[in-house]
């Protein structure tokens, strides 16, 4: 995810609700680990038709004007609990206005990861609803997304991360990630790959699951190499994908998933492990795409 020099900020999404402040709180942690900037961005919304409201101020100055007002208070929260928690952590607040997703998305061009909370709203809330804008972000990022549950997750001890496999390119950026995460904590490593039988192949499940074994094995070698500290696991479940992964998440430090996987469709999610995984886990969520 970064390299050495690298000085890309890790960039969290703030919500203005200060009671919601665990992805604030990882991303914070996210970047002193990594010795790297941290950019809260707040962004405002703008006047729509049909919107109103008592104290919708009268004008269009006004509005403006009041949203700066809140958004620079927001930001300002924001910095006081980060810099509480890191005094040595370098903050660049961005207070921006217009769609959430078309700012973080940009923001992502040059970010180390995108960070956002989410209050798990229910399957259709969080596909369709205004509320979430993970969804979409994670469609179009350029950086991995972190999505952070409130409230605070339960890890286990010893620390581990899971990472989903599948053989393809989109995993194997989430299996770098992964061991990058994982040195950065001390954590182990579970790399799973999940088989999912068709139903003319259910008596016939020992040479798929070798070869799922084979391929596991390959996708890992290079990476624990580079980082021989992590303690590796090899999983080969049988099973649906979401389920299997969410479940072996579920104290886990974190869950490293691809944007995409075997068939998948730039920016066409649903249905997805990746989005299943998001509505599913307990844990934060970290999707890595892949491009070019």
């Amino acid at each position: 995810m970064s390299r050495p020099g690298d000085r890309r900020p890790i960039v969290v999404g703030v919500a203005p609700d200060p009671a919601h402040r665990m992805a604030v709180a990882w991303a914070a942690d996210e970047a002193a680990r990594r010795r790297l900037p941290l950019r809260p961005v707040h962004v405002e919304g703008v006047p729509t038709r049909g919107y109103r409201k008592p104290d919708v101020p009268p004008s269009w100055e006004e509005w403006n004007e009041a949203l700066h007002k809140a958004g620079k208070q927001v930001l300002e929260e924001v910095t006081d609990f980060v810099v509480a928690r890191h005094p040595q952590l370098e903050v660049d607040a961005l207070l921006a206005e217009g769609d959430p997703v078309w700012v973080l998305c940009e923001q992502s061009r040059d970010a180390t990861a995108v960070v956002l909370g989410s209050q798990h709203l229910s399957r259709r809330q969080e596909a369709f609803g205004s509320a979430s804008v993970a969804l979409p972000v994670m469609a179009h990022t350029h950086c991995p997304l972190v999505v952070v549950p409130e409230p605070e997750h339960i890890t286990q001890d010893p620390a581990y991360y899971v990472v989903g496999v599948d053989g393809s390119e989109h995993s194997a950026a989430a299996v770098d990630m992964a061991f990058e995460e994982a040195a950065l904590r001390g954590a182990e490593l579970r790399a799973v790959f999940v088989w999912e039988p068709g139903p003319l192949r259910l008596f016939d499940t020992d040479e798929p699951q070798q070869e799922c074994r084979r391929l596991l094995s390959e996708i890992a070698a290079g990476r624990h190499a580079r980082f021989p500290e992590v303690d590796l696991r090899h999983e080969v479940v049988v099973g649906h994908p979401v389920q299997v992964l969410t479940d072996a998440s579920a104290h886990a430090l974190g869950l490293v998933v691809g944007t995409r996987g075997r068939g998948g469709f730039t920016g066409m999610l649903l249905g997805s492990v990746s989005q299943g995984v998001l509505h599913h886990a307990g844990c934060p969520v970290i999707a890595v795409p892949t491009h070019g």
